[in-house]
Parts: structure tokens; C-alpha cells; sequence
């Protein structure tokens, strides 16, 4: 029987913090093999196999797909027994048919070049500045296979599937706008980690936030998963957490309804998942709009977290000199501030 295979590129750390996004060592891994042209696995089972469950006895006969995955087809009715549904721990007698109809993995086309416009701030031989709008995921994970950033840049790019994570080597949160830096090559991609991993890339937002919290302060409380929602993430004191560190300067006050409200300037120097959100909310000021972490009964003013990636300074991979990029609010941001009252810059 002939079988057609084709490489699929998985992500295996989907829930990085951005230094740790483009580590070093982050190679993209092969994921099983498997092309929608693979036609029906037909087996004859022989006395050998007597006694074995039917999940184990697959994994030893069909080594090009995992146990997991075998095991997935299995209960999903995409293996018969005999003409009947199997059932992993059903127990073979070595003269049963089998027939597996292999299926796409959820990340099947995770990789692939989508036609997506992308508004590109700067480019040369060695670096991208995206501005990324929101509403656009980053990188293809659970939920969100296509259309991201990734996919449009290797449809404009080809080249960067040769560089680790199409060159991504920091990420925004879904909802979260402003301006992300892609390598295009491997030196550039080593460089800016490098620089990522020793907090020397500048990164200011701009946030709207409920309340008026100081005109300026520093928040250093590191972050972990929150222990009973692990979509969230929180202030910890656990052996697991990772230090994160926020600067903040209150830029101007303003009134949605009755209710106060103050913009913001932050400063990262660490990159952990959700740092500005999570960190603001420490000090009781939730980010407008915000559907994980703000005030749910005032989520009518924004349909998104009000954050901006605004400025974005770094040393150029190539060049060695310091180069920066600055961005307007997203129209949607600016018509937020004018129904506060607060003039954008």
C-alpha cells in the first residue's frame, strides 16, 4: 500500500513568556507525519499479536503515529475491528481485520502561507516591525490554527520558515495592538534574543485603567499560573513563579460616565504572559475592556483590553546601533480616550 507523508511543524511551548519564546534553543519540532492523501491503513492481525490490547498492538504495527494519536482515531470510531467500532482496550485474538482512517492533526496547515495584510512599520535584510492590530493571534495554537501573524508572514516571507518560529521572537496577547519585531535570518533571530533574554529591548504601552493610581511607580511581583484558573495567570510567591517587573508613569486622568479612569505609560522589563494586565490589577487597577482580568459589569466601554504596544527601541542585529519606532493609538483606542475626555498624543 502506498503511503504519501509530509512534514507538519508543531509548537510545543505555547505558553511562553516572550524571552522564552525565541530561546536559543526553540527549534521547531516534527510533528507525526501526515498528508490528506493517506489513504486507509487495511491490517491483518496474526497469532503474535494474541492477548495484546488493541491500542498497543497499532502503536508496535503503525510506528508513524503516536500511541496518543492512534489512540484519539480509536475513540473518535476512525479504527474498526472486523467491520466494528474499536475500542482501545479491547483484546486482540491475532486474526482480526483492522482499518484505520488516518485524520489531519487540529495543526495541520499551522505553517501554511496565508494572504494576510500585514501593516509593516520598517523591514530591511534583517528585521521586520509589524504593527500587529488587534484582534490577530500571533502564533497558531489550540483554537487558532490559521490566520495568524505567523501564517501571513511566511506568505510574504517563504523565507522565514528556515528561522525558528518564522522569526517570532516575542509575542502579543490576542486583543493587544502595536508593534512586534520579526527576524528574518538566524543571526538576527540568536541577536534579538539575546537581547530580549538580558531586558535591553525597550518596550513602552499605553494602557487606559480604571481608577488613579500613582503618578508613577514600579511593580516588581513575580508571576505564575493562577492556582485555580489556568487561563489566568497571577501575582505569586510560588516556587514556580518568574520575576516580572513593570515601570509605570499615569500620563492623564479622565471620566467614562461617572466612573474615573487614567492613561497610562508602561515599561516591560520583563516579557511575562499578561504582565501589564495582571500587574495593574495588583495594585487595583484593572484595564478598561479587559474580558479576563477587568471589571465584567463596565465591559460595555471596550470590547478589548485597552492596550497599546506604542514604542519598541532595540539594538540592531546587524548594524549595532540603537533604532526605535513609535506608533499612533488604534483608532478604536483613540475614540475610547475621547469618550474619556483624555486628548491622544
Amino acid at each position: 500500500m502506498k503511503q504519501t507523508t509530509t512534514v507538519i511543524l508543531s509548537d510545543s511551548d505555547l505558553d511562553t513568556d516572550f524571552e522564552e519564546l525565541g530561546g536559543l534553543n526553540d527549534v521547531a519540532e516534527a510533528d507525526e507525519d501526515f498528508s490528506p492523501s493517506v489513504d486507509k491503513i487495511e491490517l491483518k492481525l496474526t497469532p503474535d499479536v494474541c492477548g495484546e490490547r488493541l491500542d498497543k498492538t497499532l502503536s508496535k504495527l503503525v510506528p508513524q503515529y503516536s500511541r496518543s494519536r492512534l489512540q484519539q482515531w480509536i475513540e473518535a470510531g476512525f479504527v474498526s475491528v472486523d467491520g466494528k467500532p474499536g475500542r482501545g482496550k479491547m483484546t486482540m485474538l491475532g486474526d482480526e481485520k483492522i482499518v484505520i482512517e488516518p485524520q489531519a492533526a487540529p495543526d495541520e496547515g499551522a505553517y501554511s502561507p496565508e494572504d494576510i495584510a500585514l501593516d509593516v512599520v520598517f523591514e530591511d535584510d534583517h528585521i521586520l516591525v509589524i504593527n500587529k492590530p488587534a484582534g490577530m493571534v500571533v502564533h497558531p495554537a489550540a483554537g487558532n490554527w490559521s490566520g495568524t501573524l505567523l501564517n501571513g508572514l511566511l506568505y510574504h516571507w517563504p523565507t522565514l520558515l528556515g528561522v525558528p518560529r518564522a522569526g517570532i521572537v516575542h509575542r502579543l496577547d490576542k486583543d493587544t495592538s502595536g508593534l512586534m519585531v520579526v527576524a528574518k535570518t538566524l543571526i538576527a533571530h540568536t541577536e534579538l534574543v539575546r537581547q530580549l533574554q538580558e531586558r535591553t529591548v525597550k518596550r513602552e504601552y499605553n494602557a487606559l485603567v480604571w481608577g488613579t493610581p500613582n503618578l508613577s511607580g514600579t511593580v516588581d511581583a513575580p508571576m505564575a499560573r493562577h492556582p485555580r484558573d489556568r487561563i489566568k495567570m497571577a501575582v505569586s510567591q510560588s516556587m514556580l513563579a518568574k520575576p516580572a517587573v513593570t515601570h509605570f508613569q499615569r500620563v492623564a486622568t479622565g471620566m467614562l460616565e461617572k466612573f474615573p479612569v487614567s492613561l497610562v505609560a508602561c515599561q516591560l522589563e520583563t516579557g511575562r504572559t499578561h504582565q501589564i494586565r495582571v500587574h495593574m490589577l495588583s495594585l487595583g487597577f484593572p484595564l478598561v475592556g479587559d474580558p479576563l482580568y477587568g471589571k465584567q459589569h463596565l465591559a460595555r466601554f471596550f470590547n478589548r483590553q485597552a492596550l497599546q504596544a506604542r514604542r519598541l527601541g532595540l539594538i540592531h542585529p546587524a548594524s549595532g546601533e540603537h533604532v526605535e519606532w513609535e506608533v499612533p493609538l488604534a483608532e478604536d483606542f483613540t475614540e475610547l480616550l475621547k469618550q474619556a475626555g483624555i486628548q491622544a498624543d
